[in-house]
């Protein structure tokens, strides 16, 4: 790993801590990961290079299970002129996600600057310390404690938790310092991505192939267009910095024949389509999280929104780590859950990228592909697989369909009144959902920290004939019934006893 030298003896045991936890990048990852290590009631410190907040906005918003996350913490009604739309695509061939139940493309109209503002105020009211203008330079596992060297306008300093996360990209300085594999394939084109002040372009939606390559035109606000050009047979380069405008410029024309020069850019980016996963997710005291952990083609915009998932599963099983009331290996299985998603979605934008970048020779292949996109079965699979609505957890036995899955979101009776269920995980706790008015299983959850609602669940609905369920702080059901096993088994594995002392 990356070292400085030791602030402290071997058998020195007076070691403060700065923070529980301290999470390198302020990204809607990282700020992500803060709130939700607040709401489990850790200690957190955020650490960030940038001296303020970047107006670059790669993101444009966040596919639907994301939007249910944000919904489940109460701020998806922050974000202004936020737009979910049924209409999307794979890989450039049109794809309308409605055949799933209550599934969308996503949240449009939503810059990446706005989602950092929105989880950043968010972050802060629980009291998340975010500080900026420090660039970490060294990390040290020290066995009981991380050690993290960072510098700043102050100079050198080094602060101590008893967990790192890195939350700081694709190029992180976490995973370098400690030390992590990071495996996958290299990139095979380049691509510019910028927002043009001046350019009044037609819009060019999803990305249209051009002789020569992909072009994508949208209309951000007033007069700013975002412009992706991708030119087929380009090489990747090595760059210590952005491309020049002229660049950009000269490919658009190249490949659409119109003249941008005389544009001004607002800012200007590269991204190609290298693919690469680290190993593992966690390694001893220090983890990854987001682009951290995982990079790929922003295909679909499932970058963000597989990172914010990243997040959301890793704060609550961390935050009981810390605070000392998490099951033996609750924290393992952050990697156990998370690292095959990263994989698959790193084989879905692969698979998007041929589909999408490539010249003729795969015309065959989109035109059985269109057809084939044209089946209920087919868009449900591809729907369910880029929203994320069919992520499904190991979280043990049992044959009740939501087992493992999402809660869904839909509207319940309550003694109180109607109520949505994602409101009922506002607070980030673990949730008994009894729909059978069952007295003996409400008793059998004595001591554990869970919030317990009673309620029905109207015909018709994804809920309908499921008597009990327990939800997890991330959402996920960890028992169901009918059709589930002992209680008790999910209990011990997922749920935080209220007492440390009782977490054994």
């Amino acid at each position: 790993m990356g070292s400085f030298p030791r602030a402290v003896t071997p058998g020195d045991q007076a070691r403060e801590l700065d923070a529980e936890v301290i999470v390198v990048g302020a990204g809607p990852v990282g700020l992500m990961l803060a709130g939700e290590l607040r709401l489990a009631g850790a200690e957190v410190v955020v650490l960030d290079r940038l001296p303020e907040p970047t107006t670059e906005s790669r993101g444009l918003g966040f596919t639907a299970r994301t939007a249910e996350l944000f919904a489940q913490r109460g701020l998806l009604s922050r974000f202004e002129s936020a737009e979910a739309s049924p209409k999307g695509h794979f890989g450039g061939i049109p794809l309308d996600y409605s055949v799933l139940e209550g599934s969308h493309f996503g949240v449009r109209n939503v810059e990446q600057s706005q989602t950092e503002a929105v989880l950043g105020g968010w972050a802060a009211e629980l009291g998340a310390d975010i500080r900026r203008g420090l660039e970490v330079t060294g990390v040290e596992d020290l066995g009981d404690l991380v050690e993290v060297a960072v510098t700043g306008s102050a100079g050198p300093q080094r602060l101590r938790a008893a967990y790192l996360v890195g939350a700081d990209g694709g190029r992180s300085t976490v995973r370098a310092l400690a030390g992590f594999d990071f495996v996958g394939t290299p990139a095979t084109c380049e691509m510019f991505l910028a927002d043009v002040r001046g350019c009044d372009l037609r819009a060019r939606f999803i990305g249209e192939k051009v002789a020569g390559g992909m072009v994508m035109a949208a209309r951000l606000h007033d007069d700013v267009d975002r412009i992706i050009v991708c030119e087929r047979g380009t090489p990747p380069r090595r760059r210590t910095g952005p491309p020049s405008f002229a660049e950009v410029a000269g490919a658009w024309q190249r490949l659409t024949g119109e003249d941008i020069s005389g544009a001004t850019a607002l800012w200007v980016s590269s991204f190609s389509d290298a693919t690469g996963q680290a190993t593992r997710y966690r390694r001893g005291r220090v983890l990854l999280a987001g682009d951290a952990a995982h990079i790929h083609l922003p295909a679909g915009g499932q970058g963000l929104s597989v990172g914010v998932q990243d997040a959301v599963n890793l704060g609550w099983k961390l935050g009981a780590e810390v605070t000392g009331t998490a099951p033996p290996g609750l924290l393992d299985s952050y990697h156990d859950e998370r690292h095959p998603v990263g994989a698959r979605v790193l084989l879905n934008t692969q698979a998007q990228g041929l589909l999408y970048l490539s010249g003729s020779e795969v015309e065959p292949l989109r035109e059985r592909m269109t057809a084939l996109m044209r089946l209920d079965s087919v868009g449900r699979h591809l729907s369910g697989m880029v929203s994320g609505f069919d992520v499904r957890y190991d979280v043990g036995e049992g044959d009740h369909p939501l087992l493992g899955m999402r809660l869904p979101d839909q509207q319940i009776r309550t003694a109180s009144g109607p109520a949505r269920t994602l409101e009922l995980l506002r607070r980030g706790r673990g949730l008994l959902l009894d729909l059978a008015d069952d007295a003996g299983l409400r008793g059998e959850i004595t001591g554990h920290d869970l919030e317990v609602v009673t309620a029905t669940a109207p015909e018709g609905t994804p809920l309908a004939g499921t008597t009990a369920a327990l939800v997890r702080p991330d959402g996920y059901l960890a028992w169901a019934a009918p059709g589930g096993a002992d209680p008790a088994a999910a209990l011990e594995r997922w749920f935080a006893n209220r007492s440390p002392a009782l977490a054994g």
